[in-house]
């Protein structure tokens, strides 16, 4: 009713506030038969030889990358970077979910990067820059980024101030896609995840999207699953907020009935709003 106060009840427990694992019941099953999924599409894509794997973008083992390449002449290229908190997986578990920006006639370039603790937040940041940078050099025409969670996070990173992201592969960057992305990284300081992150109150404040201005006004979708935590439903309307004052032509976009996990599976489809989204 117009004029009661909106009361949003503060957070009392960040673990719990940011653990998608206990809020997914199902959450210890899409891993594995992701892996599986993933494994049948490099091998089936490698016998067309529409598949280019282990690329290497620098001198660390998880600098790597998988191209992959559609029946005809790139319409663009989407680089999609996976997500784990910064703390897990590699590009082995998610090569499937560029069926659906393939079958649009899109290139598909899916990293792998340094993981914490090795690496800090800032410094994975700067391993995704050099990521685009290397697999635009081998796909003519526009870029788009997507990302899922800590991927989310990283592609809006790659946008804004400060970013160490080629100005010229930044200028061909036409759209960026957060799906449950995560743009305000001060929470995660009083998580238990800190510590492996290592993050204080100036390195959270630096590598937050939702606190930094933009490189260039690109169009930036904000995806978030509608049963998600809490918290991610309101980091996604964060930047879609903050950032449509910076000047960008914000979406934000609350998937009914999906969770953190399932918010990704519409991606294998080439009709799916997820993936016209990522690739129009």
């Amino acid at each position: 009713m117009s004029g009661e106060p909106l009361v949003r009840a503060p957070i009392t427990d960040w673990d719990v506030a940011y653990s998608n694992v206990d809020h997914v019941p199902t959450s210890g099953t899409y891993a594995s038969r992701w892996q599986g999924e993933a494994a049948a599409f490099r091998a089936a894509l490698a016998d067309t030889g529409r598949a280019e794997l282990d690329i290497a973008y620098g001198d660390n083992p998880r600098h790597r990358l998988d191209l992959f390449r559609p029946g005809s002449v790139p319409r663009g290229l989407l680089v999609f970077v996976h997500g784990g908190y910064w703390l897990r997986f590699d590009k082995s578990v998610w090569s499937h979910f560029a069926t659906g920006a393939l079958a649009r006639g899109w290139a598909v370039a899916i990293p792998s990067y340094r993981l914490a603790p090795e690496a800090r937040i800032a410094e994975i940041g700067r391993d995704i820059c050099r990521a685009i940078e290397a697999a635009a050099a081998r796909i003519a025409g526009p870029v788009a980024l997507a990302g899922h969670s800590a991927g989310g996070h990283l592609v809006t990173r790659a946008v804004a101030a400060g970013s160490t992201l080629d100005e010229r592969v930044l200028e061909r960057i036409s759209h960026v896609v957060s799906i449950s992305g995560v743009h305000d990284l001060r929470p995660l300081i009083r998580t238990a995840m800190n510590a492996d992150f290592r993050l204080d109150g100036a390195e959270a404040s630096a590598e937050s999207p939702v606190l930094l201005d933009v490189r260039r006004l690109v169009p930036v979708t904000c995806w978030v699953g509608a049963a998600e935590l809490p918290e991610f439903v309101r980091q996604n309307a964060a930047l879609a907020n903050v950032w449509a004052g910076l000047g960008v032509a914000t979406t934000e976009v609350e998937a009914e009935g999906c969770h953190h996990f399932s918010v990704l599976e519409p991606l294998a489809d080439a009709n799916a709003p997820l993936t016209t989204a990522c690739a129009p």
